[in-house]
């Protein structure tokens, strides 16, 4: 128990010393560049009774959240269209819009059918008709669907919509008398569901590739423990309990093994462990803090050390072992995390001060590094499977919040929870 002590303490002194600049950033908070226009026309829908969900809003907000396109206001609209044929391109022209989706939302035997239709202002063009269906707790599923399709017929790029978000809220109902539960929402904050509570805390939830299973750090024994979570059946494995930390696990690119830091040698390293047999190696073999690894992919590891001085972001091949540094702007670069194409990594940057924690985002084909926060604390990072948007924690008015942001810096908003402190969120894979 010391020796977590102490290794927590010397994690924490990190986090807080005051180092010297490295580099100038190139700090972007807000887009240079114009979002695409586009009117997302209230759908069609002939029910006696109003239906429980705008799908119509919903993908509205999804095509902004993303950065790359501006809905045009309803109220503004001039007609509302819900079939290909009564979309007059003039008349949107006047208005500056490029794109219209229009659709009819039709009751079945089973649920409800929208049939919707995606047209090109400028070119005048038709550009797809489709239909997607659902039972009557699957609306939000159907708009997040179409949101998918049009962004990625538009785009060029995977949707990212209908993704899952993970993340621990904390209720304090007095000094010694907190409770941790661990949420799963859809990647906007809607239909949140409770996986675990505890009273202790639980630590860096990691979706595996599959978006079936959880790892999680939990301190339900008094002491880090990493556990393996299934979510259909809620069934829980214990993979790690170690003397002293056990923390930050990371899935591999094909979910069978886990990487983790353990400080059972005396100095927190990085382990990766065979999840079939229980094998496990250790990967990293420094007297510097090594931690928070992630997989940059089946071979290379992405973690935080402070081996240079200060706390920077370096790869690491299994194979051969050798290590490189990947961040060179700011004096502190910590908490990587990657998009599934591996090319967009977002982490918790400084460039000065001594609070002024912000996520950036660096393109590591380029090396180009954005700022995209202006807030101070920023933190636990996560990203969109198509690397388009993230989501961090952060502090407001003295609780904890989750904040979603484009990485191309146009849109931000806050994620919408009942809970008042909520910390570490994890972006689930593409689910089917």
């Amino acid at each position: 128990m010391k020796t977590m002590k102490y290794w927590l303490t010397c994690a924490a002194m990190l986090l807080l010393a005051q180092v010297a600049l490295a580099q100038d950033a190139i700090e972007i908070t807000r887009g240079n560049d114009r979002a695409t226009p586009i009117a997302v026309v209230p759908f069609g829908w002939q029910g006696g009774t109003p239906l429980a969900e705008d799908l119509a809003e919903i993908s509205a907000n999804d095509l902004r959240n993303s950065g790359m396109f501006t809905p045009f206001d309803r109220a503004n609209m001039l007609s509302h269209p819900t079939r290909a044929e009564e979309i007059f391109p003039r008349d949107w022209k006047m208005l500056g819009v490029e794109y219209v989706l229009a659709g009819q939302v039709t009751g079945t035997a089973s649920g409800y059918q929208l049939q919707y239709h995606l047209y090109n202002v400028v070119r005048e063009e038709l550009l797809m008709s489709r239909t997607v269906s659902g039972s009557q707790n699957q609306l939000r599923d159907m708009a997040h669907r179409v949101s998918d399709e049009v962004f990625e017929h538009i785009t060029g790029i995977k949707g990212a919509f209908n993704t899952k978000l993970l993340y621990v809220a904390a209720e304090r109902f007095s000094a010694d008398n907190t409770r941790y539960t661990l949420q799963r929402s859809d990647y906007d904050g809607a239909r949140t569901v409770t996986l675990l509570q505890s009273r202790e805390p639980i630590l860096t939830p990691s979706y595996a590739p599959d978006g079936q299973r959880i790892a999680y750090v939990s301190f339900e024994s008094r002491r880090p423990e990493i556990f393996v979570h299934y979510i259909q059946t809620g069934r829980r494995e214990r993979i790690t309990s170690f003397e002293g930390l056990n923390g930050a696990p990371a899935w591999s690119p094909d979910g069978k093994r886990l990487a983790f830091v353990l400080s059972r040698d005396g100095n927190p390293e990085i382990y990766v462990m065979d999840l079939a047999s229980k094998q496990m190696r250790r990967v990293t073999n420094h007297y510097a803090i090594d931690t928070e690894p992630t997989w940059l992919d089946d071979n290379t590891l992405v973690f935080t050390s402070d081996r240079g001085g200060r706390p920077q972001i370096y790869k690491q091949n299994l194979n051969n072992g050798n290590a490189e540094r990947l961040t060179f702007v700011g004096n502190y670069n910590a908490n990587a995390k990657l998009s599934s194409e591996g090319r967009t990594m977002v982490m918790v940057h400084r460039q000065d001060g001594y609070r002024n924690f912000h996520i950036a985002t660096q393109d590591l084909e380029r090396g180009n590094l954005k700022v995209l926060t202006e807030t101070s604390l920023d933190e636990s990072p996560t990203v969109a499977p198509n690397g388009t948007m993230l989501i961090y924690a952060t502090r407001q008015q003295g609780r904890g919040v989750l904040m979603l942001v484009s990485t191309n810096g146009r849109a931000r908003s806050e994620i919408p929870t009942k809970f008042t402190d909520l910390r570490v969120p994890s972006w689930s894979p593409y689910l089917p």
